[in-house]
C-alpha cells in the first residue's frame, strides 16, 4: 500500500509499520521532511528521490506534501480485538459500525473522528464497502495507525453478537431521539449508514434505538462523516 502526506507517514513510523521504500521529492526539504528522512535512515528504509511529477503520478494526484511511503498492507482486527482494547483501557466499549460506506473520504474522516473521540474500533462489512485504501489513510491523517478496524462478513450478524455481549447499539438515522437524550455511558455501538440509502431497514430494526441529529437548515441530511463526528462527540462528552 502506498501512503502519502507527512502526518500519515509519520504516524506509520510511530506505529511501527513496516515501510519497504520511502519517496521524497527532489530538492524539497523542510524541518518536518528532514525529520522523516532521518527516521527512514535510522530504520534502514530505502530512500528514493523523484521528481514532483513522478510523485504526483504515484499518488494519483493526491496532496502528498513531498513524501510517500510503500508500506505493508493494512492488518484488519476482529471484534474480540476491539473488546480487548476497551478492557485494556478500563473503559466501556465504544465502537462504530459502517453500514455500506463507499466513499473513502467519508471513511477516512470517520476514522479520524473515532480516534479523536476515544472509540475502540470500527467495524465494516467485507462487501459493498470501501476498505482501508491510501486515500482513507491520507484523509484520516494518520488515525488508521491507531484505530482498530474489523472487517466482518455481515454487519447484522455483528450487531447480534454485540447485543449478546451487552452492547447497546444505536442507528444514526431519521425518526429517533436527539443524541443528548440518549445514554452513551454504557457499552455502545453507533451504526452509520451509507451516503445514499442510510441505514438499511433490517439493520435499523436490529438496533436498540435510533439517534437523530436535530437540523435547522433547508438541507435535510448531514454528510455521513459529519453525523458520525457529532454523535461521537456527544458520546465522549457524556463519558468524560
Amino acid at each position: 500500500m502506498l501512503i502519502y502526506g507527512r502526518n500519515p507517514v509519520g504516524e506509520a513510523f510511530r506505529a511501527g509499520k513496516t515501510a519497504e521504500r520511502i519517496y521524497f521529492v527532489k530538492g524539497e526539504r523542510d524541518a518536518r521532511l528532514s525529520k522523516l528522512f532521518s527516521e527512514a535512515k535510522d530504520r534502514r528504509v530505502p530512500v528514493e528521490y523523484v521528481d514532483r511529477a513522478v510523485l504526483d503520478r504515484l499518488c494519483g494526484g493526491g496532496n502528498h506534501q513531498g513524501i510517500a511511503a510503500q508500506v505493508s498492507d493494512f492488518t484488519y482486527a476482529s471484534l474480540d480485538d476491539i473488546f480487548a482494547c476497551a478492557a485494556e483501557r478500563g473503559e466501556k466499549l465504544l465502537a462504530v459500525l459502517l453500514d455500506g460506506i463507499t466513499d473513502p473520504h467519508n471513511f477516512g474522516a470517520i476514522v479520524r473522528s473515532a480516534e479523536c473521540f476515544g472509540a475502540h474500533g470500527i467495524v465494516i462489512p467485507s462487501r459493498r464497502s470501501v476498505g482501508v485504501t491510501d486515500t482513507v489513510v491520507k484523509v484520516a491523517s494518520g488515525a488508521t495507525e491507531h484505530m482498530l478496524i474489523a472487517k466482518v462478513t455481515n454487519i447484522n450478524d455483528a450487531i447480534r453478537e454485540l447485543k449478546e455481549r451487552n452492547v447497546w447499539v444505536y442507528a444514526c438515522d431519521f425518526g429517533g431521539e436527539a443524541p443528548k437524550t440518549a445514554d452513551f455511558k454504557d457499552n455502545t455501538a453507533i451504526v452509520v449508514g451509507s451516503e445514499g440509502t442510510g441505514v438499511h431497514r433490517l439493520t435499523r430494526e436490529l438496533c436498540d434505538g435510533v439517534i437523530t441529529i436535530p437540523e435547522y437548515g433547508k438541507i435535510n441530511s448531514l454528510n455521513a462523516s459529519v453525523a458520525a463526528g457529532i454523535v461521537l462527540y456527544e458520546t465522549a462528552r457524556q463519558r468524560k
